[in-house]
């Protein structure tokens, strides 16, 4: 079984337990610079914030049903970084009326070694890559434009291909249970991103 959509969540500090407001769509290559230059003239920060993060994704199997899924996030061009543990719950995508995805979202930091702490908990790594992007704010609205790069020899965040000829945008609220109004909000800002990228709730189940 495949582990659900990456969602980029880029390493900052603290930690969070919220529900995750989401919408997804993705840009070719050669569209970047302009949804980027759209990006610049919408949000607080002209200048985006820039990450280059490692990510693997840990399954820890049970009896019976799913296995568990836990993804451990650490920046590559900030090593000094707490590492970041995430749990994303399983999306709620049956309400229309609702404009976004929405799911569970536990965010932790971690030490260095929590690599090492999940495999001696009994997870095995089902997955890793390296995702290079922007991240674009307004108000609390956030704003991801990444690519995600294969890793071709295991544990080598050096030796990388790109997994394909686009960018993934992201564009995400995270806020206590019960606010759906952010859904508006967001439909409302991505309109403005139109024709650039479409950004629409994406149902998991659907690309497995």
């Amino acid at each position: 079984m495949e582990a659900p959509p990456v969602t980029a969540m880029p390493v900052t500090g603290g930690s969070i337990h919220m529900m995750e407001y989401l919408l997804q769509g993705s840009v070719l290559d050669q569209a970047l610079e302009s949804l980027l230059h759209r990006l610049r003239g919408l949000c607080d920060n002209m200048e985006p914030e820039s990450f280059v993060d490692h990510e693997m994704v840990f399954l820890l199997k049970g009896q019976q049903g799913s296995p568990f899924i836990l993804r451990a996030r650490h920046s590559l061009d900030r090593p000094a970084v707490p590492w970041h543990l995430r749990y994303l719950g399983q999306p709620e995508v049956g309400d229309k009326s609702r404009h976004a995805l929405v799911r569970n979202c536990v965010d932790v930091s971690a030490s260095h070694s929590l690599h090492d702490f999940l495999l001696e908990m009994g997870f095995r790594m089902d997955h890793e890559f390296v995702a290079k992007g922007h991240i674009f704010r307004k108000g609390a609205l956030k704003v991801v434009v990444f690519k995600l790069f294969r890793i071709l020899l295991p544990g080598n965040t050096e030796n990388t291909e790109p997994l394909s000829l686009s960018y993934l945008v992201e564009l995400s609220v995270l806020a206590p249970a019960g606010q759906d109004t952010v859904s508006d909000d967001m439909r409302n800002f991505a309109e403005q991103l139109k024709p650039l990228v479409h950004l629409d709730k994406i149902d998991p189940k659907r690309l497995m």
